[in-house]
């Protein structure tokens, strides 16, 4: 088994988001793809769309959790679709798997692509102030 996916990753065949990767990669590779010509446009229309419901998000799972406000990190795969896949959140406490659960709900702006991968990386990084 082991050669068979060595042989695939040696032979260059596309590299899509996988779960096995760790929280750090899939993150360096959405702060990758915010760095990218694309990636200024595509964070505008996430945050357009996305903005008010997030934050209404946020607040209400801060609410429903003892108004901890410990930060956390949020990492997704975005679909050619615009739907959230392999939603991970780093400190996972109860607040950010609640946001987390309302994240992967919704439905986002179809994004660009992203070399390498069939779905689109992205990073948030929560904090109350």
């Amino acid at each position: 088994m082991f050669s068979v996916l060595a042989f695939a990753f040696l032979a260059g065949a596309p590299q899509a988001a996988a779960v096995a990767d760790t929280f750090t990669e899939r993150e360096h590779r959405a702060h990758m793809a915010e760095g990218a010509a694309s990636g200024p446009g595509y964070q505008k229309q996430f945050w357009d769309k996305t903005g008010n419901a997030m934050t209404d998000a946020y607040r209400g799972c801060i609410a429903s959790n003892a108004g901890d406000k410990t930060p956390f990190t949020l990492v997704a795969d975005i679909s050619p679709d615009g739907h959230p896949l392999n939603v991970e959140v780093r400190a996972p406490i109860p607040v950010a798997r609640c946001v987390a659960a309302q994240f992967s709900t919704w439905t986002f702006p179809a994004p660009p692509k992203f070399p390498g991968s069939a779905n689109y990386p992205i990073v948030i990084d929560m904090s109350a102030k």
